[in-house]
């Protein structure tokens, strides 16, 4: 949500507020409730005998007026929402490295150089302790991730917000600030329904797998986090997209995992290796045939994961080679 929507909803709450107090009052002349409040706002009179029961009253609107959406668009000077993904949330003032004026003129050799301190005085205040130190390589880390792994703008948002937290309650202590941040984006994965494997994390990461679901139970369980089982699922999709393969094999594929999980095969499984056999499974029954290796390759498993979890699928579904 950008700051001129939340600007535009608080205004319109503080209307609301303020006509619910004014519903809730009545004229001390005439007892009547038929108050009006002026078009600029200034004064609230009575409609039945003329009364101002206030005047001069605050207004907390902007000085100047508009009177459709888009002058209202072109006079609003609210700069770009905060965002959790900077150290500084977005709040601090940022120099243009290109050595130009507002008009697109060069800079001539003195001012150039009074912009190069400024620009380096402006990088080391922007971080002032440890600290901010600390959070703005994470969230760079974090942003760096995300984007290799196509993950949507609310993931890096939710992953930054975990980070923060677990900055102030002191567990990054002891742990490598690029492993808590990789816990953090794979638990960020998980909450907002976009999972990514842990294999597929530590690809994009700077730490192993093991480190990394270390850290991802411990900051879970020191946060509260409460994680349900992922659902295989919602892997599905994607990897019969990186297949090639029909939507016809889509359905398969979920209807042999719902049919199975129903049996209580998925208890201590893998959701990726699950996911990838019933892809496999139902390309087979679709005429559509990929190799276990094509598979495998696709939800970073091995074939021996997808053999084993292929044959327990065959055979509660009632389906012999």
């Amino acid at each position: 949500m950008t700051r001129p929507t939340r600007e535009r909803e608080r205004t319109v709450e503080t209307d609301h507020q303020e006509d619910e107090r004014e519903g809730a009052r009545s004229c001390p002349e005439c007892q009547s409730d038929a108050l009006t409040r002026s078009a600029d706002g200034s004064e609230l009179s009575c409609e039945l005998c003329g009364l101002i029961l206030e005047e001069e009253s605050i207004d907390h609107g902007p000085e100047w007026r508009a009177f459709n959406h888009a002058e209202r668009q072109s006079k609003s000077r609210v700069g770009a929402p905060t965002t959790q993904t900077m150290h500084d949330k977005g709040l601090t003032t940022t120099i243009d490295w290109k050595d130009k004026d507002a008009y697109g003129r060069s800079l001539s050799s003195d001012k150039r150089s009074q912009m190069r301190r400024l620009r380096k005085w402006q990088e080391r205040i922007r971080t002032k302790d440890a600290g901010e130190r600390n959070l703005q390589f994470a969230l760079s880390e974090t942003d760096r991730m995300a984007s290799a792994l196509g993950v949507p703008r609310s993931v890096r948002e939710v992953a930054s917000v975990l980070y923060r937290r677990a900055l102030e309650e002191d567990l990054i202590r002891g742990r490598s600030i690029e492993g808590v941040a990789t816990s953090t984006l794979y638990a960020a994965c998980r909450m907002e329904g976009i999972p990514r494997s842990l294999e597929e994390v530590s690809a994009v990461s700077r730490v192993d797998r093991k480190e990394i679901g270390r850290t991802y139970r411990y900051i879970a369980q020191e946060l509260g986090l409460e994680m349900e089982p992922v659902d295989p699922k919602k892997y599905v999709p994607r990897f019969c997209s990186e297949l090639g393969l029909p939507e016809e094999v889509q359905s398969k594929a979920n209807e042999i995992i719902d049919i199975t999980t129903e049996q209580g095969l998925l208890s201590g499984k893998s959701p990726t290796g699950y996911a990838a056999a019933a892809i496999y499974a139902g390309s087979l029954l679709c005429n559509e045939k990929k190799t276990q290796r094509e598979v495998a390759d696709v939800a970073q498993v091995t074939e021996v994961t997808i053999r084993n979890r292929y044959q327990e699928q065959i055979e509660a579904i009632g389906v012999y080679e």
